[in-house]
């Protein structure tokens, strides 16, 4: 139906009334192929697909395959952070399979590889002293691996996508899912220029509608649209939904000599209880930076467990402490990370959509690995698309041949392997550790095969009341003392996080008299201790008194930890205005 402003009606609308609604109107945006995301999964997806559509008309031309050629076919990627890579954050240790079939030339090619694996050791570590394994799990062995920086791998990727021709739009963040009859038919952006009040700014511009044939979703873990769409569709296995745990990293200059270019470490026990999964690792990026992980399962019964203290804690143990003395932070960052497995992969294809990447569980916790996974998803992702394309048919029952793809794959076979893994730690470190041990002699198979779990914020446990303001202290021992140990404020700074304060706050908190009541008596208020960036604060309520929730949004590294570990699922986290977030390049 026409707009009141452009049809003749008894009544005529006023000129401001015609100002405002043009000014609201959208544009639409055709491409054939739409990528959500430009994490290594939909890149190595834009990539394939060119490729494939390349090879495809030169053989027509050639005569050496017959059909119709298929022409020019627009491919975009979408991407909330300002520019490639500023969101990626990873490990990162790039398992090279999937590179090797997408590009086998890759190091003529110029991939950002900072080393080859040299060596590695695994330690269980206690309050004060360490335990080295004698050997190496075989899900741990790096040999022909490369440590590198996802970002920097990020950022070349993309420009080998955008030399072929595909359209790569940064600070576009996808808000809304477009459904016609049913049928996913593509994604809207958020819009821009509006204020904390939400009213429109002098530079408001509305954000595009874009359509396509098929749009493939490779947002990374807890995706805001692929929440949504589970949600509405019911994607999720009601006895297996994804479990995540938050990855916090550092970015160290050390030293030379202190750590070794190409070596990796790993390890277990301190600062985390047995019956909290998790651990740290350090890979020499070269012979001056080491790179710095910890990660806490947010499937931990203790509501106050904080990712980014025990990540300082452990910086403290004394082989750490050895490694980093004299050294300098450069960087800072965290993410949540999929735990679940194999058996809590959501469906994969849906009318009009696919899943890929993280956002579909395409990481192997065993091995602490998913570059090549997400590569391999968006790489069958894309055959899958070639495939519609080249038939005409766009169809559910086309797009179901991805999931006979992914069956079909060496990705499959890895990730059916470690199918029981996470699962395995349920009853802490040790049994996780002989579980482990079942299952790589068994083929990954256990006991409890198949057993059920549940969201990873109902693990949690009551904590009781809590009667002051302010985070829970750290526990004895923890000094932040700005030169091996920061707090969080301080670490903020090195992720290089910038949002314009002046927009709508980007976590939605459905009842915030629950964080000033319920939670407060029953959990103590654990968004400010899970929180990593000191996003949540409970402050003074001059009106009401008590307490009462501040969000500082300006602080917020989109890890998604509140959307997934808030014990009453009433946190969501929604994309801010495109570009805004942390500055990752380097990690």
């Amino acid at each position: 139906m026409p707009s009141d402003c452009s049809r003749t009606r008894r009544t005529k609308p006023t000129r401001r009334a015609c100002e405002d609604e043009l000014s609201a109107e959208r544009e639409t945006l055709e491409v054939d192929f739409l990528f959500v995301g430009a994490g290594p999964a939909s890149l190595a997806g834009a990539y394939h697909l060119h490729r494939l559509i390349k090879a495809h008309d030169e053989a027509i031309a050639a005569g050496t395959a017959s059909g119709s050629r298929l022409g020019e076919v627009s491919i975009a990627v979408i991407e909330k952070a300002p520019e490639l890579g500023a969101h990626s954050i990873s490990g990162a240790i790039l398992d090279p399979l999937a590179l090797r079939e997408l590009m086998p030339d890759f190091e003529g090619q110029g991939a950002p590889l900072a080393s080859a694996v040299t060596g590695e050791d695994i330690y269980y570590f206690t309050e004060s002293g360490q335990v080295r394994f004698p050997i190496t799990p075989p899900s741990l062995r790096n040999h022909g691996n490369y440590v590198i920086s996802l970002g920097e791998f990020v950022k070349w990727l993309g420009a080998k996508v955008e030399e072929q021709g595909t359209y790569v739009l940064t600070s576009t963040p996808g808000v809304a899912p477009i459904f016609d009859d049913g049928r996913l038919s593509g994604v809207r952006t958020g819009d821009k220029g509006i204020d904390k009040r939400g009213e429109h700014k002098a530079n408001y511009e509305p954000g595009t509608d874009l359509r396509a044939k098929v749009t493939v979703f490779g947002e990374g873990a807890r995706g805001s649209l692929h929440k949504q769409l589970m949600r509405r569709m019911g994607l999720e296995k009601p006895d297996h939904p994804q479990t995540y745990g938050i990855g916090v990293k550092e970015l160290w200059e050390v030293p030379e000599g202190r750590f070794a270019k190409g070596h990796v470490w790993h390890t277990m026990g301190f600062p985390l209880p047995a019956n909290v999964y998790g651990g740290g690792f350090a890979y020499g990026m070269d012979e001056r930076t080491v790179a710095l992980g910890f990660i806490c399962g947010l499937d931990s019964p203790d509501a106050r467990l904080d990712g980014q203290e025990r990540t300082q804690r452990w910086k403290m143990h004394p082989a750490m402490r050895r490694m980093l003395e004299g050294g300098k932070l450069v960087g800072y960052g965290a993410r949540a990370v999929p735990l679940g497995g194999y058996f809590a992969m959501p469906e994969l294809a849906i009318e009009g959509a696919l899943f890929i990447g993280d956002s579909a569980g395409f990481l192997n916790a065993e091995r602490l690995k998913g570059i090549h996974l997400g590569m391999k998803s968006g790489m069958l992702a894309a055959e899958t698309l070639f495939d519609t394309l080249a038939a005409g048919d766009f169809s559910l029952e086309r797009l179901r041949g991805f999931e006979r793809r992914f069956r079909d794959s060496w990705a499959y076979r890895e990730l059916w392997r470690g199918r029981n893994f996470h699962q395995g730690f349920e009853g802490g470190l040790f049994a996780g550790m002989f579980f482990t041990g079942i299952e790589t002699v068994a083929g990954g198979w256990a006991p409890f095969e198949g057993k059920a779990w549940g969201q990873s914020h109902e693990h949690m446990q009551k904590a009781g009341p809590k009667t002051s303001g302010g985070p829970t202290k750290p526990p004895s021992g923890t000094k932040f003392d700005g030169k091996l140990a920061f707090d969080k404020l301080t670490e903020l700074f090195q992720s290089g996080t910038t949002h314009d304060e002046d927009q709508p706050v980007h976590l939605l908190v459905a009842d915030t008299e629950i964080c000033r009541t319920k939670c407060r008596e029953e959990y103590g208020n654990p968004c400010e201790q899970f929180c990593p960036a000191a996003v949540y604060e409970m402050v003074p309520d001059a009106e009401r008194g008590g307490v009462k929730l501040q969000i500082n949004a300006a602080n917020c590294v989109h890890c998604k930890t509140c959307d997934i570990a808030d014990p009453y699922a009433i946190i969501t986290w929604v994309p801010p205005e495109g570009g805004g977030g942390p500055r990752y390049v380097k990690l």
